[in-house]
């Protein structure tokens, strides 16, 4: 028997804590416990090197982020810590190597990096500010909306749903003779297609993949070396099912993983989901299995593998097991942002080609973030 404790958060004020256990011969998924936060919950995050902190953030107006410590059954206690994200409803947060926090503030443009003390549950908020406002010309209409953060290397990485940009940020001495004081500065950035709402990124073998929102794609270039813009553009197809309803239907990409090479999964397949914002199907919406075929050629493209339905509306929690001696990364959670269907536990089989659904909970209809403790 293995069993994992997982934390998912949402649009409430608290975040929960689900148990899945496998057996040869079972799967459950219980809900074990809630534990109080702030107002939405709606992405965590959990600190690199001490793993009984948790963060979130407070996807609100006057948006906020708050720090947790895992108490050993897997629940949480009250807030540590809790400060101001500078803007309005944050939706993304990230734990960073530097021990520091990041958060984007998606409303209103900006991102917030703060460094923690006390091992990571406490924000140094006597420290000077680390703030930035994406550029967004008001007369041009345009709008900056910031929906995830993606450290690599030293820089941070930053789609842009809105000015169609992901933006490649640095942190940097404010003047050159001050050099403990830090600035966030845009040092690059990668253009997308235009009209496509670049959401959220993973980088994985030398190559960038991008989960296009407003277009319902999926897209895969080349990693390009600062500060250049020469990203080759190697792939590009839609994420929507063929079988999709005709009528009433709106389109929008979710989330995207790609789960690491192991000896039970050599090959490396996309997962990304459909948010289907219309008239619901009864199907549910799916999660889209790519494989990228043919690489470093000139045939190198992004294939369908498959399209798995999976009875939950607009998909926006996807997050796959943790790898290692217990396979958790045999295991594909699942949640949608409305309607009823819960959480859902997918086990990957045919070499990950494929989902099989083995375990769901209803007691809460949606969840948006998932961290497998």
């Amino acid at each position: 028997m293995v069993s994992w404790r997982i934390l998912a958060g949402g649009y409430d004020a608290f975040i929960a804590t689900y148990i899945f256990t496998t057996t040869a011969n079972s799967t459950s998924l219980q809900l074990w416990a809630k534990s109080a936060t702030g107002q939405n919950p709606t992405w965590l995050a959990r600190h690199p090197e001490n793993h009984s902190v948790i963060y979130t953030v407070n996807e609100q107006g006057n948006g906020m982020f708050q720090s947790f410590l895992v108490n050993p059954a897997g629940s949480l206690s009250i807030a540590w810590n809790t400060t101001n994200s500078l803007g309005a409803n944050p939706q993304y947060i990230a734990a960073l190597s530097n021990g520091k926090i990041g958060v984007v503030n998606t409303s209103t443009g900006s991102a917030r990096v703060i460094n923690t003390t006390d091992s990571g549950p406490t924000f140094n908020v006597t420290a000077p500010v680390e703030y930035i406002q994406f550029p967004a010309d008001i007369k041009e209409n345009e709008v900056s909306n910031p929906s995830m953060i993606l450290e690599y290397g030293n820089e941070l990485w930053i789609p842009d749903t809105g000015r169609d940009i992901i933006w490649r940020v640095i942190e940097e001495p404010v003047a050159p003779n001050v050099t403990d004081i830090l600035k966030l500065n845009i040092t690059g950035n990668i253009t997308q297609p235009t009209k496509s709402g670049p959401r959220h990124i993973a980088i994985f073998e030398d190559r960038l993949y991008t989960i296009q929102e407003k277009s319902s794609t999926l897209m895969v270039q080349t990693v390009p070396k600062l500060p250049e813009d020469n990203s080759t553009i190697l792939s590009r197809t839609t994420i929507i099912p063929a079988d999709a309803p005709r009528y009433g239907a709106d389109w929008a990409g979710g989330a995207i993983v790609i789960p690491p090479r192991t000896d039970k999964f050599p090959t490396p397949y996309v997962y990304v989901s459909n948010r289907n914002l219309g008239v619901p199907d009864e199907r549910g919406d799916t999660i889209a299995i790519f494989e990228l075929v043919n690489k470093d050629t000139e045939e190198e493209e992004l294939k369908l593998v498959k399209q798995v339905f999976t009875g939950l509306n607009q998909v926006r929690a996807l997050s796959v097991g943790p790898a290692g001696e217990d396979g958790g990364d045999e295991f594909i959670l699942a949640s949608g942002q409305t309607g009823q269907g819960g959480v859902v536990v997918f086990q990957r089989i045919d070499g990950g080609r494929d989902l099989k659904e083995i375990a769901r909970n209803r007691d809460i209809p949606n969840r948006t973030s998932f961290i497998w403790l």
